[in-house]
């Protein structure tokens, strides 16, 4: 089965980023600048079965960030969205020393059953092989501990938003699949939650799994520039706030590309500074650019994610490879009020 099913182009513009990066190959000093964060946390994505990889990740994360007050998934969790893969998921992770609070996202391969008449037979000319679209939700709200996609949770007082699709789209229009469809209920939830935390000063982590266009590392590629159905309307929510985090994944592209994090100005938001957007790797094999309008996967033992260190005044965005046991590159990012 081909993981990159069916994706597909948009337009938009990326601001210049008001803050410091240390690119990879540099020293990373031991500590990201005076005082203590308030928070410190990691960002995984796209597990999709490898779960050897998902328990060296815990280990390292545990390793460099015994405190972490949370573990942020965007999307993926599973190969294809059998109970049993989310079953596997639970069980490795009870294996390992992790952070109590984990905030998973959905994402395109927890859709996947609908291919296989059982989890031995691909079966697409078949599709969906007798696979409700409400039993797909079902098997990620019984894993995640929820009744809905989106979700907020609380990492050391700092907000936590997860997005997510609502619909597969192929059970709703033939010419689609993996498209996220964001109902006017998670849009709306988006946009006061955003405002709520806006009036208190606080940055705001957003968790979803597939790029918005024309941000990070193979959004501007054209496998993934049309993802969102709703693009525009989330970029207008999200775009009004300079202190938004947004990590994405799906794309699995190297975290050592220099596009791994982009501030993205939004036109008609009177916010000229944009907010942030964070490309999350991948524990499951990694991607990069072809050259040619495609990609190419990463030689070697590939398995990076994030640790993002909260302060009052500053974000830090650490880039990790697990692997190998090394940082890859940091990113300072200026509050624009102070906590």
């Amino acid at each position: 089965m081909d993981r990159r099913s069916l994706l597909t182009v948009a337009t938009g513009a990326v601001g210049a980023v008001a803050a410091s990066q240390i690119p990879a190959g540099a020293a990373l000093p031991t500590h990201s600048g005076a005082g203590r964060p308030v928070a410190t946390f990691n960002v995984i994505s796209d597990i999709q079965g490898d779960l050897r990889d998902l328990g060296v990740a815990l280990d390292d994360m545990h390793r460099t960030n015994p405190a972490s007050a949370g573990l942020a998934v965007a999307g993926d969790i599973t190969p294809r969205g059998y109970d049993a893969e989310y079953a596997a998921v639970r069980s490795e992770l009870t294996r390992h020393t992790h952070a109590r609070t984990v905030a998973w996202a959905i994402g395109n391969h927890e859709f996947y059953v609908p291919k296989w008449r059982d989890p031995s037979t691909l079966a697409q000319a078949t599709w969906p092989n007798g696979t409700t679209e409400d039993s797909l939700f079902r098997s990620f709200y019984h894993f995640a501990g929820r009744n809905t996609v989106y979700a907020e949770h609380s990492f050391g007082g700092i907000p936590v938003l997860s997005l997510g699709t609502e619909k597969y789209m192929h059970y709703h229009d033939p010419k689609l699949w993996d498209e996220v469809w964001l109902s006017e209920a998670q849009l709306t939830w988006l946009e006061q939650r955003l405002a709520h935390w806006a009036r208190r000063r606080k940055p705001v982590m957003v968790v979803t799994h597939h790029p918005l266009p024309n941000t990070v590392s193979g959004s501007h590629n054209q496998l993934y520039s049309r993802d969102y159905l709703q693009a525009d309307r989330l970029l207008g929510i999200l775009g009004r706030h300079r202190d938004v985090f947004l990590f994405c994944g799906h794309t699995h592209w190297d975290l050592a590309l220099s596009d791994w994090y982009v501030r993205r100005v939004v036109p008609g938001t009177a916010n000229l500074d944009g907010f942030s957007v964070i490309n999350t790797g991948a524990v499951q094999t990694g991607y990069t650019d072809d050259g040619k309008g495609g990609e190419i996967s990463v030689p070697g033992t590939f398995n990076q994610g994030l640790q993002i260190e909260v302060h009052r005044d500053r974000v830090v965005v650490k880039a990790r490879d697990f692997a190998a046991g090394t940082w890859l590159k940091q990113i300072t990012v200026p509050l624009s009020t102070r906590m």
